[in-house]
């Protein structure tokens, strides 16, 4: 690989490359590389890269890996935490522990939609709550202006909250489709993929890119492990908010308003 590629890692992303012996053993390979994601995320995710996705065709494999762990500002009062019904997406409810939260965080809505944001202990990150009346409506008029317009409108209001407990653990899945939809697709293709920048030539190609997370919700914080709006008040703002049917949910960096984390929680019983 060129030293000016090898310099950038290092330099901008404190990365350096592992040489690994894929032609002779992938299998072996796939192992290392999988410990140390464990390793990275606590345990927390353990077989990113399933097999065969590494063969002796392989190589290079480009790893991240971040794991999240904060304690809530304000944490929940456990004992008032009780059984509650969720409702899902097919109209059917399930009895998942709800959470109650009594002092007031802040609060917005929209046309569709109302949100209530939770900050972690030392107000640099906060976890977002969207909950939409339509969600795949919703996700589907979702862009990064509509999201940052809930974002700023947030703590105009205030509400207290409850919310279920949940935890999200998902087996790896390709992205290859989404970033191929999202106009990333030259860079899946042999001839048509430019990695020259990182080794001279042009026989480097992307086969897959495997995503994993973790994320647990709890009285007392978050853990989690992975890898434009129009605010509308003038309908009466509600005391409390019961978070009780699907939800977005984004953990976020305040200062910066950079999304480290997007999930949605379709049935917490699950």
């Amino acid at each position: 690989f060129l030293q000016p590629f090898l310099d950038t890692l290092a330099v901008y992303y404190g990365a350096g490359l592992y040489l690994l012996d894929f032609m002779s053993d992938p299998e072996a390979g796939r192992l290392v590389i999988n410990d140390w994601v464990a390793g990275q995320t606590e345990d927390r995710i353990k077989d990113l890269i399933p097999p065969p996705a590494i063969t002796v065709n392989t190589k290079l494999v480009l790893v991240n890996a971040i794991y999240f762990n904060a304690k809530w500002k304000e944490v929940f009062n456990d004992k008032l935490t009780a059984d509650g019904a969720f409702t899902l997406l097919d109209g059917n409810t399930v009895t998942v522990p709800m959470m109650v939260h009594e002092n007031p965080q802040p609060y917005a809505a929209g046309s569709g939609w109302q949100a209530v944001e939770i900050p972690y202990d030392g107000d640099e990150l906060s976890m977002v709550i969207v909950v939409p009346d339509d969600l795949t409506g919703f996700e589907d008029g979702l862009d990064a202006g509509k999201l940052a317009g809930i974002f700023s409108a947030l703590g105009n209001d205030s509400v207290t909250l409850s919310m279920p407990r949940f935890s999200i653990e998902g087996a790896t899945f390709s992205v290859k489709k989404v970033l191929t939809d999202l106009g990333m697709a030259d860079a899946f293709v042999l001839g048509a993929a430019d990695f020259s920048g990182m080794d001279g030539t042009h026989n480097l190609y992307i086969s897959d890119v495997l995503h994993q997370a973790f994320v647990a919700v709890n009285e007392y914080g978050t853990e989690a492990a992975a890898a434009t709006a129009v605010v509308m008040n003038d309908f009466g703002v509600p005391n409390h908010l019961d978070v009780n049917r699907p939800f977005i949910f984004f953990i976020r960096d305040l200062q910066t308003d950079t999304v480290l984390f997007i999930g949605r929680v379709l049935d917490p019983s699950a």
